[in-house]
């Protein structure tokens, strides 16, 4: 009865945190449950006073609160001013920039899951619809990627199409020329480009994403917008934006490139303006540009415009036929045919009305490109990587079905499975992921933090499947050719690894360092108070955000070990019987990343940004919750359908397989030992529960990329992704042979069963349809479809080879 009585006062106490009941009806009941304890428990009367002076003592905390300001509150307070680490100006612009939004329900460890679920589904209307299938789908046709990169550039044609067509005008609106398109509209017809041509998507991609045409759009001047947005609508401006130089990359506060203000010549007249010297490198459209985007940092030594001299981080609109600009050579990104490369400038002098939003928005330039970044970041990069998954989920379940070893598909044999699941596995998760972003900036959020999150996560989880997918096809897949539609692809993946944030810095650096700042409920505030002018009044505003952060750091200490206790059970969530458990899943998750990410900031504060192995596995948890909500929204929004419930559950273990590892390997290596070892009996009381995708479940989801076209499952991963049908191009042959080979699979079986009983026995050398026909086991009709599904095969399975004079004539022109 001891027991009993000491354990239900625990749990009562655990469950009131975990419901987050308000603190003052809280200690009542408590103390209601100690009343009853004294008079009926045969618990110890020195038990039940140590109890009582417990709940007496936290009940003066929160009741008491000019004491608790004197005694706690104001000491930490300046304990808190001391050790807040300095933040830099572009620090400050990347974390206040862009919007919180699901990541900051996640990040609160109750995540409200009616209100994920109450956002509209992502549509296209009829308009951008049809631009998808038409122009989108005749410029993917125009295209031939081992062309592409035999000319390294796009054939003059497409170019023309592209520029016809308002392709660099996805993002202007329609009173501008441009087509006015949504987020999503934009995801989509760069993810169906990348299904057919890296260096197609990255085309197209870089003017609808971080460049000049979006950063006018939020930033420039009426005047800049009415002169700059048609001419960048119609193509007769192909734009670039160049912010990267050799000695300033992920670091961007270090660029050396300036610009002076100073009093110049323009249009026969002497203005203020800067006199500007840069040097950048990796500028994609850099060799091709007739108007450079340019980031540098602005001086003004002389006073001309004010008291400050360090005006900090620009951007300014310079035509590239301004003097002084210089053009470089070309950049070969990995062999990739995207216009890419160096630019320079010396002397060269522009008057202020060149800085994008006018004299206003000189040295706000960092502002402008975080905020600009997030919008971008989540667009065309995880486009990119979503349609690699596609495409090899495409390519690679159709050869997996066509290549036979030991007389038997590919797709048969165990250990190609696997590799088969993750691909295709990872492209319906990365379309989920995809569409929620996407539909996220639509509905008017900057999320900073989410595009950090898929920038990273869908670039890896492409490149992941391009390398299985190279492992499936084997030697067809390493062999260059017109043949080979792989090996581009291949070549191209770090591309999109590197650009925009490399991914080792956004995984280490930025997910978790951005958001634990960012969407936290409570620090970003708290930070703000540190500097507040009026101590006092700061001093008492900080103790009401503590004693909530308190609450909330409790709750979800609660939360994570009554949910881990509970198996899940507690509390009502959406969903049907399968996505049910997996709500409860994450919420479980949720309260113990809260926790941690809590309990690290704490005990490490800004040590916290230097530990960045710590850093990035609390940003991988935030990346698997994420993820897991966009796989359960897109399975919502579908209504449920039972095709794609594989799809689902592989997602949803996959993810929670990944943030309990990662949990579990944060608090391994937790700094403090003690600690770590208490909060894993929090977050796992019974240990962990996920362990990833089974076998049984890697066969069913790679079994979905092997069924034949119109297939609901099939078509769910598939969705959007280019498919050509022509039987000459490279990918057009898979299908055309496998819709062949399907067509003869009666004729294939008595080939093999007659061959299989010895009742057929061709003569050595002797074809063995040949040999059925002879014989009577085939007719005629039979015979030839077998033999014309056994030559597409062969068309499919055959890899290029040159001669010595075309190798010659291909490597002179490289150079």
């Amino acid at each position: 009865m001891l027991v009993i009585w000491l354990l239900v006062l625990l749990l009562g106490v655990v469950y009131l945190a975990h419901s987050r009941t308000a603190a003052l009806p809280a200690l009542g009941i408590t103390a209601a449950y100690l009343v009853a304890m004294t008079l009926f428990s045969p618990v110890p009367g020195w038990l039940q006073l140590l109890l009582w002076i417990v709940t007496g003592a936290v009940a003066a905390f929160i009741l008491l609160g000019d004491l608790r300001r004197q005694l706690f509150t104001s000491p930490l307070f300046a304990w808190f001013q001391r050790v807040l680490p300095p933040m830099s100006a572009t620090e400050r612009d990347a974390i206040e920039a862009g919007t919180v939004w699901w990541d900051g329900e996640l990040f609160s460890g109750k995540p409200d899951w009616d209100k994920l679920l109450a956002y509209p589904k992502a549509k296209l209307s009829e308009e951008e619809q049809a631009f998808i299938d038409g122009p989108t789908e005749e410029l993917c046709a125009m295209i031939s990627d081992w062309q592409v990169g035999q000319q390294m550039d796009l054939p003059e044609k497409a170019w023309e199409h592209i520029k016809q067509h308002g392709f660099f005008a996805l993002i202007i609106p329609k009173e501008y020329g441009g087509k006015g398109f949504s987020a999503y509209a934009h995801s989509q017809v760069a993810m169906k480009l990348a299904t057919r041509s890296g260096d197609l998507a990255s085309t197209v991609m870089v003017p609808n994403s971080l460049g000049p045409a979006e950063l006018l759009l939020h930033y420039g001047t009426e005047q800049q917008r009415q002169h700059y947005l048609p001419r960048l609508a119609r193509g007769d401006d192909i734009p670039c934006f160049a912010l990267t130089g050799p000695l300033a990359g992920s670091d961007a506060g270090a660029m050396p490139d300036t610009g002076i203000i100073c009093k110049g010549q323009y249009n026969g007249e002497e203005v203020i303006g800067l006199r500007l010297n840069w040097e950048k490198r990796y500028i994609t459209l850099g060799p091709v540009a007739t108007l450079l985007g340019l980031a540098f940092k602005a001086y003004d030594p002389d006073h001309l415009l004010g008291d400050k001299e360090d005006l900090g981080i620009s951007l300014a609109l310079i035509p590239t036929d301004t003097p002084g600009v210089e053009i470089g050579r070309r950049h070969l990104p990995l062999g990739a045919a995207f216009m890419n490369g160096p630019n320079s400038g010396k002397d060269v002098f522009i008057p202020l009305e060149y800085l994008i939003g006018g004299q206003e928005y000189l040295g706000k330039g960092w502002m402008m490109l975080m905020n600009c970044l997030s919008v971008g970041r989540s667009i065309s990069l995880p486009a990119v990587g979503t349609g690699a998954a596609k495409f090899t989920s495409l390519a690679t379940g159709q050869y997996a079905q066509l290549r036979e070893q030991f007389n038997v598909p590919l797709a048969a044999f165990e250990g190609i499975q696997e590799a088969l699941a993750r691909i295709g596995g990872n492209a319906w998760l990365m379309d989920s992921a995809r569409i929620l972003t996407a539909n996220a900036v639509d509905l008017g959020e900057k999320p900073s933090v989410l595009s950090a999150i898929l920038k990273y996560h869908l670039t890896e989880r492409g490149r992941e499947c391009i390398g299985h997918a190279m492992d499936v096809h084997g030697g067809k897949g390493i062999i260059m050719g017109p043949n080979n539609y792989l090996a581009r692809s291949w070549q191209g993946a770090p591309i999109f690894i590197t650009v925009e944030g490399a991914n080792i810095l956004s995984r280490n650096l930025m997910i978790f360092g951005q958001g634990a700042i960012r969407c936290h409920p409570y620090v970003l505030k708290e930070m703000a108070l540190a500097d507040r002018e009026d101590k006092d009044q700061a001093l008492e505003e900080f103790d009401s955000l503590l004693m909530s952060h308190i609450g909330f750091a409790v709750g979800n200490a609660a939360s994570s070990f009554l949910l881990g206790l509970t198996l899940n059970r507690l509390g009502q969530v959406p969903g049907d019987d399968l996505s049910q458990p997996y709500y409860r899943a994450l919420n479980r998750l949720a309260a113990a990343f809260a926790l941690c990410a809590d309990s690290s900031m704490m005990l490490l504060g800004g040590d916290l940004k230097r530990r960045e192995r710590l850093s990035a596995r609390l940003g991988d948890v935030l990346s698997h919750l994420y993820l897991g909500s966009a796989a359960l929204k897109r399975y919502h929004d579908l209504d449920y359908p039972e095709a794609i419930r594989p799809l689902l559950r592989w997602a949803m273990e996959e993810n929670l397989h990944h943030a309990e590892q990662a949990l579990d390997d944060l608090l391994s290596n937790f700094p403090n030992r003690l600690f770590g070892c208490l909060l894993k009996v929090l977050v796992f009381p019974l240990g962990r529960r996920h362990h990833g995708p089974s076998d049984a479940l890697d066969a069913e989801v790679a079994a979905i990329i092997g069924r034949q076209a119109g297939d609901p499952a099939l078509e769910s991963v598939l969705e959007g992704c280019y498919r050509p049908q022509a039987d000459q191009d490279s990918v057009g042959a898979l299908q055309h042979a496998l819709n062949l080979v399907q067509a003869s699979q009666d004729a294939r079986k008595r080939l093999h069963q007659a061959l299989k009983d010895g009742s057929l026995q061709p003569a050595p050398g002797q074809d063995a349809i040949e040999a059925a026909i002879a014989a009577g086991i085939l007719d005629g009709e039979q015979g030839q479809r077998l033999q014309a599904a056994e030559a597409a095969r062969r068309r499919v399975i055959d890899v290029d080879d040159f001669a010595k004079e075309e190798l010659k004539l291909s490597r002179g022109k490289v150079r």
